[in-house]
């Protein structure tokens, strides 16, 4: 070897040394990139093509907190834009400080702030006013927004407008032009459009505490019945001078004002070109409770560590799943696990305090939580806070509880603390027995059995247990939905029989174990479908199934026949028996999912259609893991990995409905990292088909569940083989046990299907 040939090759050596240096060095920042740089909260924010989006909010919020600043693009905001923002929109009435994350129906929207120059404009050829007159518009150019942080340019102002949050309290940064006539309008009145759901503001208070605090309240009625709004606010610069309005009726430098449609306009000095920052916190309790939760949360005027410190909240939520996969994929992924940890809301104080369903003021050292739509959220949402929020689980399941405690059963959907009755069953009873099944800490277990029971016992809306233990289904002519109703109401009572069997009260479980078994009288084998009958046991006719139900008048709720004929999570084996065996019960699932066929009145809650599937609402989440039951889980791999990549996308409009509380992002990453829980209570998680390349699951410090497909691309969707732990894994559903213990689930994938897979009836879903 010569002296240029040791040359040459030890270049060669340094060369790929640095190559390699490089290639570690990038994949570290990789690794080492904050998770929330992959959070897009615009995507849900508004329709394309007049599809659903999600009806999600773009606003600063922090995990779970009480608080949702965001802006508002209706004066009014109706069901098209129930959680106030439409990305569709161009002009802004404000930025209101409470807001519902996805949901089909309006509500909330408390304490409006909106920043003005005061200089009068015209908006010539403008046909979106707001009755206010200090609304702006804004182009999506100028807009931005990251977990916790929003900011946004009003157009007609020319004011930067920046918002941050706290659990209780939020955070504005207004930028003026220097030497404008900057002013700033708190607006009590503005709400859901009124009257719907006999929404009207009862009273309301401004009271001007000093030249740079003012703190009021407002009881409003909506959706969630009689709601107590009080706020404390504090301004970094000097309230020259206000405007207190009632209704027309202005009062200058006023320091009180009582009345139902309340506004009041502060003048600051911007000479200085310094920004006019405002803090105001939140309570349901009083104005002394939210100046409490103002100073503990933002002592001082820090914006932007405020910023950083709603940052490392999200940050830290988010590190309990670690996924590898690509931009795309990760941005979905972390935006649906965003959403997740929205709701529900912790609405006590710092210091305990609430207000209970009976208006009174109850203390609580574990948080008292609100937001729960259980319907929609039972069935995937919660079983995923059992894994990654076991402590906030216990505060979900307390509250729930505590409402039971006043109220007399557990919560229907519970909105600020209020029963509304939205939907029906009573679905809070599978998430308290999921969550006390797998031994979450610090619920009491009686306590909980007596709620379940007695929940599951007592008539209330939505839920006629009188006919349900006379008739042994729900008749028609009693109270409609009635199919949706006995099907739901099987799986509730499978359920309370559960926690029964545990704590062996025998003759409960029997006795619920029968009414879960209800779903069988109302299947009609000759057309092979869930009907409805009346009190006389006659079948309700003309029967279509492919007729939508809406919430009322018809025996299904949002949805038809073909989408509720597969709702027996609790007894799958038993639908599969109804339906004529395996063979039979495929071949339904194959005409499910490729019957395109529609009626004219597709209820406006149907979306995401893959043939009769509608992923835009919940009814048909679980149906795609059904072909694990009876031996072909290649389909499901198949219909699962084609949910993923057509029905979930980065846009604005990237969700197939709406997005509802959390639910259909839980559905995303529990199906991402590659199983789902169809039964929810059940501890029982169905495989379906991974996305992601690596899924780490913290568990606890020193716990993790790992999910691999390292081969996992779009096209290789199909299961080869698996691993468990480094053995040899065929079936086709991992138990809640197999995820606590820890330990890793490999997949082998491939771009056709192994039929060999998981087909044995010993390899399929136990529950």
């Amino acid at each position: 070897m010569n002296h240029r040939t040791r040359i040459i090759k030890t270049t060669g050596v340094i060369a790929a040394f640095c190559i390699s240096l490089s290639a570690q060095l990038t994949a570290s920042a990789q690794t080492s990139k904050k998770l929330t740089s992959y959070v897009n909260p615009f995507i849900g924010t508004g329709a394309v093509k007049g599809s659903l989006s999600g009806n999600n909010y773009p606003g600063a919020t922090v995990p779970f907190g009480m608080v949702q600043l965001s802006p508002d693009t209706r004066d009014e905001p109706e069901w098209d834009a129930a959680c106030g923002y439409d990305h569709n929109d161009s002009f802004i009435a404000g930025f209101s400080h409470t807001h519902l994350s996805g949901t089909g129906a309006p509500d909330l929207f408390d304490i409006l702030f909106m920043p003005y120059t005061g200089d009068e404009k015209t908006r010539a050829g403008d046909a979106k006013q707001v009755g206010s007159g200090y609304g702006s518009r804004f182009s999506h150019a100028n807009e931005s927004a990251r977990a916790g942080y929003y900011q946004v340019k009003l157009d007609d102002h020319d004011i930067n407008v920046e918002l941050t949050a706290t659990a209780h309290a939020g955070f504005h940064r207004y930028t003026f032009p220097k030497n404008s006539k900057a002013k700033v309008v708190i607006d009590l009145n503005h709400s859901l459009k009124k009257p719907n759901f006999g929404c009207q503001v009862i009273a309301a208070q401004f009271k001007m505490v000093n030249d740079h605090a003012v703190e009021g309240f407002r009881v409003i009625t909506g959706w969630a019945k009689l709601r107590k709004v009080y706020f404390y606010a504090e301004f970094n610069k000097t309230i020259k001078s206000n405007d207190l309005v009632n209704g027309g009726t202005q009062n200058f430098d006023q320091k009180l004002l009582n009345g139902t449609d309340l506004r009041a306009i502060f003048d600051f000095d911007v000479a200085d070109g310094k920004p006019v920052l405002a803090k105001i916190a939140l309570s349901t309790v009083s104005t002394q409770n939210a100046k409490l939760n103002l100073d503990t949360e933002i002592p001082n005027w820090n914006f932007y560590q405020t910023v950083t410190q709603a940052d490392s909240k999200w940050e830290k939520e988010l590190e309990k799943i670690k996924v590898e996969g690509t931009a795309e994929q990760k941005e979905i992924f972390y935006t649906c696990l965003y959403h997740t940890f929205i709701q529900p809301n912790n609405y006590a104080d710092v210091n305990g305090d609430y207000t209970a369903i009976d208006y009174t003021v109850h203390n609580t050292k574990g948080g008292f939580y609100s937001t729960f739509s259980l319907w929609d959220t039972y069935r995937a949402a919660h079983p995923l806070y059992t894994l990654v929020q076991p402590e906030r689980t216990a505060g979900f399941v307390n509250s729930m509880i505590s409402q039971y405690n006043t109220y007399g059963y557990l919560p229907i959907w519970q909105l600020w603390g209020q029963e509304n009755y939205c939907m029906i069953g009573n679905h809070a009873i599978p998430v308290v027995v999921d969550a006390v099944l797998k031994g979450t800490p610090g619920i009491d277990i009686n306590k909980a059995y007596e709620a379940v029971k007695n929940s599951s016992i007592t008539n209330h809306p939505g839920s006629p247990f009188k006919a349900w233990e006379k008739y042994r289904y729900i008749p028609e002519n009693i109270q409609s939905q009635s199919v949706s109703l006995t099907l739901e109401m099987a799986y509730d009572d499978w359920c309370v029989a559960q926690l029964a069997k545990k704590l062996s009260k025998t003759a409960d479980y029997q006795h619920f174990m029968q009414r879960s078994q209800n779903f069988k009288n109302l299947y009609d084998i000759q057309s092979g479908f869930f009907r409805a009958k009346d009190t006389d046991a006659k079948w309700q006719t003309p029967f279509n199934p492919l007729q939508y139900g809406g919430n009322g008048g018809n025996p299904y709720t949002e949805g038809n026949a073909w989408q509720y004929n597969w709702y027996v999570p609790q007894d799958v084996k038993g639908l599969i028996s109804l339906t004529g065996g395996d063979k039979k019960f495929t071949a339904k699932l194959d005409t499910f999912f490729t019957l395109t066929s529609k009626p004219g009145e597709v209820n406006g809650n149907a979306s995401g259609f893959i043939g009769q599937y509608a992923h835009g609402n919940e009814p048909s989440h679980h149906i795609t893991y059904l072909y694990n039951y009876a031996g072909q889980p290649w389909k499901t791999q198949f219909y699962v990995a084609k949910i993923m990549s057509e029905l979930y996308n980065t846009s604005s409009s990237g969700y197939a409905g709406n997005e509802d509380c959390g639910q259909m992002s839980a559905w995303y990453v529990f199906s991402a990292m590659g199983f789902y829980p169809v039964n929810p209570a059940s501890g029982v998680y169905v495989i379906g088909a991974p996305a992601m390349k690596k899924s780490v699951m913290r568990l606890s410090p020193i716990k993790t569940f790992t999910v691999l497909a390292p081969n996992r691309t779009a096209e290789n969707i199909y299961i080869q083989s698996a691993k468990l732990n480094g053995k040899v894994y065929t079936h086709t559903y991992i138990t809640q046990k197999d995820i606590t213990d820890g330990g890793v689930l490999e997949f082998v994938m491939g771009n056709k299907p192994n039929m060999n897979w998981g087909t044995a009836i010993n390899d399929r879903p136990v529950k």
